[in-house]
C-alpha cells in the first residue's frame, strides 16, 4: 500500500470574546436582521488586545497534539497558514514552535488567505508521502480584528478571530488524504486584500492617514468567483477520483457566507444538510475556517472511519483548493 497522510489528531481554538450583531449595531449603521439576512453570522469572536495569531495557533495545536497521542517533540515540522501573522518575520510557525518548545525541526508560514489551510494541508501531505518526514503539525489560524476596519460596515460584519489545527502522520491504510488540488489566479488580487504594511506601502503617517492598513474587498465580484472556483474544483475532485457527489459524507467549506455556500449546493445539486455550516457562531476566520468546522464535525460524531469527507475554499489571491480524505 502506498504511504499516505492520515489526520491522528485535531484541535480548535476561539478567543473568549464575543461580538454579536447588537453589539455592531452600536458601532456602524447596520442592523442584527441585515447581517443574519446577508451573511448568515450572528455572532463572531474576538482577540483580546494580548492575543496575537501565533497565540490562537499555539492553543489549538496543543488539543491537536494531545488529541494525537504525541509529544510536540514528535513532530518533524509545523506549518501555519495565515495572512495576519504576528509580524512580518520571523513566521508566526517558528514562534509556534517556540511555544510548543520544539528544536530541530523546520517551520514556516503560508499565505494563501481563507485557502490557506488546504494549501498548507496539500503540502504537508507531500512531506509525508515522499517518505522523507513522518509526523507534521497543521495550523490555520487568522487574528482578521486586527485588520478590519471597524467603521466599514461591508467588511467588519464578515471576520471574525480562531485557530484549528491538524496532526498529520504516515499511515499504509486505506484511511487518509487521497487528493489535494490548489489553484490561484493573480490576476485577480485586487478583490480582497491589505494594502499597506507591506514594501508596496510602507508603514508611514500617509498610509495610516489613507487606512490602507485595513481589509478592501469588492464584494459583489468576490461571491461570484468564490462560488464559481468552488464548485469547479469539487468537481474536479470528485472527478480526479471516480466519485460522485452522493459519495461523498459531508462537505467541509470555507464558512465566508451562508448565501454563498447555498449557491454551491444548488449548483451541485447537494441537499444543506450535507454541508458543515458554523459560520453563525464565527463569522469568516480565514485560514482557521475550514480546520474548526472539521475539527467540530469529528467532535460531532458526524463521520465514521471509512466516510469520505471533502474540503474546500477560496481566498484572497485569488486562491482556491480542495482535499478529498477517507476517514
Amino acid at each position: 500500500m502506498p504511504i499516505r497522510s492520515r489526520i491522528i489528531g485535531l484541535g480548535s481554538y476561539v478567543p473568549e470574546r464575543v461580538l454579536t450583531n447588537y453589539d455592531l449595531e452600536k458601532m456602524v449603521d447596520t442592523s442584527h436582521e441585515w447581517i443574519l439576512d446577508r451573511t448568515g453570522i450572528s455572532e463572531r469572536r474576538i482577540a483580546s488586545e494580548e492575543e496575537a495569531t501565533s497565540d490562537l495557533a499555539y492553543l489549538a495545536s496543543q488539543i491537536a497534539i494531545r488529541d494525537a497521542g504525541i509529544k510536540p517533540g514528535d513532530l518533524d515540522f509545523i506549518i501555519v497558514a495565515t495572512v495576519t501573522p504576528d509580524m512580518l518575520f520571523p513566521s508566526s510557525a517558528c514562534l509556534v514552535q517556540q511555544k510548543l518548545g520544539v528544536q530541530g525541526i523546520f517551520a514556516f508560514d503560508i499565505s494563501a488567505a481563507c485557502s490557506g489551510f488546504i494549501y498548507a494541508l496539500s503540502v504537508a501531505d507531500q512531506y509525508i508521502k515522499s517518505g522523507i518526514y513522518r509526523t507534521g503539525l497543521v495550523v490555520g489560524a487568522d487574528a482578521f480584528s486586527k485588520v478590519v476596519d471597524w467603521t466599514d460596515r461591508n467588511t467588519c460584519v464578515l471576520f471574525g478571530d480562531g485557530a484549528g489545527a491538524a496532526v498529520l502522520q504516515a499511515d499504509s491504510g486505506n484511511s487518509g488524504i487521497i487528493s489535494t488540488h490548489l489553484y490561484s489566479d493573480g490576476a485577480l488580487w485586487d478583490l480582497l486584500y491589505v494594502p499597506g504594511g507591506g514594501s508596496r506601502n510602507p508603514p508611514s503617517e500617509a498610509m495610516l492617514g489613507n487606512r490602507l492598513q485595513y481589509i478592501k474587498m469588492r464584494g459583489n465580484e468576490t461571491f461570484k468567483v468564490a462560488v464559481n472556483t468552488m464548485s469547479e474544483v469539487i468537481k474536479e475532485a470528485l472527478k480526479c477520483n471516480g466519485l460522485t457527489p452522493d459519495d461523498i459524507k459531508l462537505f467541509i467549506p470555507h464558512q465566508a457566507n451562508l448565501r454563498i455556500i447555498q449557491a454551491i449546493s444548488k449548483k451541485l445539486n447537494v441537499p444543506m444538510e450535507r454541508f458543515k455550516v458554523n459560520l453563525a457562531n464565527y463569522g469568516n476566520t480565514s485560514a482557521a475556517s475550514v480546520p474548526i468546522a472539521l475539527y467540530e464535525t469529528i467532535r460531532e460524531g458526524k463521520i465514521e472511519k471509512g466516510d469520505y469527507i471533502l474540503l474546500e475554499a477560496f481566498g484572497a489571491g485569488l486562491t482556491w483548493g480542495a482535499a478529498l480524505i477517507k476517514w
